[in-house]
């Protein structure tokens, strides 16, 4: 197995070293996230650093990169105080990654990227049309984080979701609404259906439900 140290990585080349440290965390969510300018200048990006913080109250957390250069989404929300994470589904995967193109800020990556912005019952940010599930959320906190980046902590206010998507228990089946996940920079991939386990005890091995 290879060993590689923290001095490795500061040597390592700076494309290389992006795509081995974004792809350490293993498989992450894909997120679009959808915003608008006070102008009503809609903007949409792709995020995979979305992810739970709490139930009760629901909070969802999202880091963004450093503010050092203008950021679209950042800004909006930040004027408005109000966003949506939208599910990538997989079949739309290259329409959700060519959001992360440096467009300009009065060019609408819903528009540039083939996707529909919808409103929903009042809420201020668009939420994405084509997405098997949308969740709107207000911006409750944010928290600065060393190297720059901002944890932004997000309170659900609304959740729509396709009907296939919703299980008896509550758990969401992600396989069964096409979505997609993410690995490193721009790997794409497609959920299989889970392997679920009964809640864990002590004394008692998991045995697949």
């Amino acid at each position: 197995m290879r060993h590689i140290t923290a001095a490795d990585i500061k040597s390592f080349e700076r494309i290389y070293r992006l795509n081995l440290v974004n792809g350490l965390p293993g498989f992450k969510p894909a997120n679009l996230i959808g915003t608008a300018a006070p102008d009503g200048a809609t903007n949409l990006a792709v995020f995979s650093s979305a992810l739970h913080l709490g139930s009760d109250p629901p909070l969802l957390g999202l880091v963004t990169r450093p503010t050092t250069v203008p950021r679209h989404t950042y800004q909006n929300l930040k004027a408005s105080g109000c966003y949506t994470l939208n599910h990538v589904p997989l079949a739309r995967a290259a329409a959700a990654h060519y959001t992360s193109a440096d467009f300009a800020p009065d060019i609408s990556e819903f528009d540039e990227c083939g996707f529909t912005a919808v409103y929903r019952d009042g809420f201020p940010a668009p939420y994405v049309a084509e997405s098997p599930v949308s969740i709107g959320l207000r911006l409750h906190e944010e928290l600065a984080i060393s190297n720059g980046t901002v944890l932004l902590v997000g309170t659900v206010e609304h959740v729509y979701l396709r009907e296939e998507g919703l299980r008896a228990d509550g758990t969401l089946d992600l396989a069964a609404l096409g979505e997609a996940c993410i690995s490193g920079l721009d790997g794409y991939h497609g959920v299989l259906p889970p392997v679920r386990f009964a809640y864990a005890r002590p004394g008692q091995p998991p045995v697949a439900e």
